[in-house]
């Protein structure tokens, strides 16, 4: 009867291999389907999370991307607790599964031929919150966009803040947001690329405030959870807030890119933004 068993394992390894499940609409999707379309749910049109270096091979030129502080970790100046571990374990576990030191890539590359500063956010890493490190390497790709006179582009998908640090990881809403901002005493360009999710200490400070926001379609864009929210107001919210489509009906965001037409885009507006220097 060994056969029998080894078959029943064999289904389920197969399942797993060929299968991929849309977060949105629950279909199943063939794996080599919805890598070939991005990561985007050819039935609903959903863009799935990518890792970080995924979104850096589909925006940048073949071989451009060079990064830039990769050495900066996190740091826990708390030595952070709770009841499911320490804060300096699920670090370890984060850049274990990963395969990270924090929660955003930082680097400098080209967009059809133009340089650029990048900084891509990886939901992977603690959920792509905003630590005292990630907003370190943030600030840091600012300075070098100031310094090189580049550019600087940053695709943001986070849960928010990162509480284990405290006040700490606070400040760095301010401080990326100040970095970004020296950019426009030099008429360089800021870009802010918002992706499912963005909420949170992230979507109040540097992902709000690009020369041009942009999103892609159905993504969630927000500060406090829709719960909280309606509890807070005693209200009942509209089905779509929160939405990406929401804030660029209610002019939060300028504009909905699809992920295959994300490049084009950006390289576009970067020609437009040189042509104007």
């Amino acid at each position: 009867m060994g056969w029998f068993t080894k078959s029943k394992q064999d289904k389920r390894v197969i399942k797993d291999e060929i299968w991929t499940r849309c977060e949105s609409c629950k279909a199943h999707i063939f794996k080599e389907d919805w890598t070939n379309n991005l990561s985007v749910c050819p039935r609903c049109n959903f863009h799935g999370r990518i890792t970080a270096y995924e979104r850096i091979g589909q925006i940048l030129d073949s071989g451009s991307f060079k990064e830039i502080n990769q050495s900066i970790t996190p740091s826990d100046p708390l030595e952070f607790s709770d009841a499911k571990g320490s804060y300096a374990e699920k670090v370890k576990a984060s850049r274990k599964k990963a395969g990270l030191n924090e929660s955003v890539i930082t680097g400098t590359g080209q967009i059809k031929e133009i340089p650029v500063v990048v900084a891509v956010m990886d939901f992977r890493f603690l959920g792509g919150s905003l630590g005292s490190g990630t907003g370190e390497k943030i600030l840091r790709a600012a300075n070098t966009a100031y310094s090189q006179r580049l550019p600087y582009i940053v695709f943001s998908a986070s849960g928010g803040a990162r509480m284990h640090e405290g006040v700490l990881s606070l400040m760095q809403m301010a401080k990326t947001c100040a970095g970004i901002a020296r950019l426009d005493k030099r008429g360089l360009p800021y870009f802010s690329v918002l992706t499912h999710p963005t909420t949170g200490g992230v979507s109040a400070s540097y992902a709000m405030v690009g020369d041009i926001n942009i999103s892609e379609p159905g993504a969630l864009i927000g500060f406090a959870g829709r719960r909280v929210i309606e509890q807070t107001i005693k209200q009942k919210l509209p089905e779509n807030f929160q939405t990406a489509e929401y804030l660029v009906e209610k002019g939060f965001i300028d504009c909905i890119v699809q992920r295959k037409d994300m490049k084009n885009t950006l390289a576009a507006l970067l020609a437009y933004y040189q042509s104007k220097r």
